[in-house]
């Protein structure tokens, strides 16, 4: 046999050999809104009574139970095609408290995965906060904090705090800051100052971190920031670009991007698609040449059974309420994962 062909098969087998032991780990990293996870109780100092038995929305024992139902079975499944455990982090807003983050983690549907949480009560008027859900086989907490922000102009603004988790993923230091900056309420003009605020204050979050572990930290940058991924707050503010090949030590790679350029939503207003529900991520993490995690795909998760079925809004978002109505559904949002690889060592 001629010496190329054997030196040929020689280097496949070695090379096949490598491939099968040196295995890719792989976690999906998730962020969810879920729309309004209230409590049926009325709550002291917290706007919270349309969500009660007696409030206008008439929220009662039955319907806040569906509403974990459907949250579970949606977080169950979302990246399982890409790693059987599903989810291994996932950040949410609008949960009222820790009341129910504890029955959501302990519900039927989300019960086997044995998930804890991080949550910090925010000054947020309606009484709404940002946690973090993880899988403790995957990722182990090794600090929390949380971040107000402030509004020069106005001493009485309230909105949800950022919260920052750092810990080991799999053995590797990660760290998570999980978001819902302030709303568009009362126009472009007035709220988009406030969202750059947001992207500034997330932007010092990140700059406090690579000033402890150096410009290598792996820091994911998660939430609805009711803005686009090519709005100021996002790209100059945050400094997140959608152009992997222009990240530097001075930005964020925004994996959304492209996903909003191809007409792909998380929300829809008006028959506009907007896609406010992203992750960015540090530069180290964009890099794939490296031996620690980094990010391979990013996804809009937005299955047929998350979409309302019928009428006017078909194929948005299914609500649990809409024009003050009860629909049973899920969220006004669809949620976003992303996937990170490694090698296994």
């Amino acid at each position: 046999m001629d010496k190329s062909i054997i030196y040929f098969f020689t280097l496949l087998f070695f090379n096949n050999l490598v491939i099968s032991q040196n295995k890719i780990n792989r976690v999906g990293i998730g962020f969810y809104n879920v729309e309004n996870l209230y409590d049926t109780l009325d709550t002291d100092n917290v706007s919270d009574f349309e969500f009660t038995p007696e409030g206008p929305n008439n929220w009662n024992t039955p319907k806040y139970y569906e509403k974990l139902d459907r949250l579970g079975e949606v977080m169950m499944m979302m990246a399982t095609e890409g790693t059987p455990d599903g989810l291994a982090i996932i950040g949410l807003a609008e949960i009222e408290n820790s009341l129910v983050l504890d029955d959501l983690v302990k519900s039927k549907r989300m019960e086997s995965r044995g998930y804890k949480y991080v949550h910090i009560d925010g000054p947020d008027r309606r009484g709404v906060d940002v946690a973090m859900l993880y899988n403790p086989q995957y990722f182990q907490v090794t600090n929390s904090k949380s971040y107000t922000l402030k509004n020069p102009k106005d001493e009485d603004f309230k909105t949800r705090d950022q919260l920052m988790v750092s810990g080991k993923l799999l053995g590797e230091s990660v760290h998570v800051i999980v978001c819902h900056w302030p709303s568009r309420r009362g126009g472009e003009k007035r709220s988009a100052p406030l969202r750059n605020l947001a992207g500034q204050l997330a932007r010092n979050i990140v700059d406090s971190i690579h000033r402890v572990e150096g410009p290598n930290a792996k820091i994911i940058v998660m939430g609805d920031l009711n803005d686009d991924p090519t709005n100021k707050s996002v790209t100059q503010f945050l400094g997140a670009t959608g152009d992997i090949g222009k990240v530097n030590e001075k930005t964020m790679y925004n994996p959304f991007y492209e996903l909003y350029n191809n007409g792909i939503g998380s929300l829809a207003w008006q028959d506009v698609w907007n896609l406010f529900d992203q992750i960015i991520v540090s530069p180290n993490l964009a890099n794939k040449n490296q031996d620690g995690w980094h990010f391979v795909k990013a996804k809009v998760f937005n299955k047929a059974m998350l979409q309302q079925p019928d009428g006017r809004f078909k194929g948005y978002p299914w609500r649990s309420f809409a024009g003050g109505q009860y629909q049973g559904g899920y969220s006004d949002h669809f949620p976003t994962f992303i996937f990170l690889e490694k090698v296994a060592k």
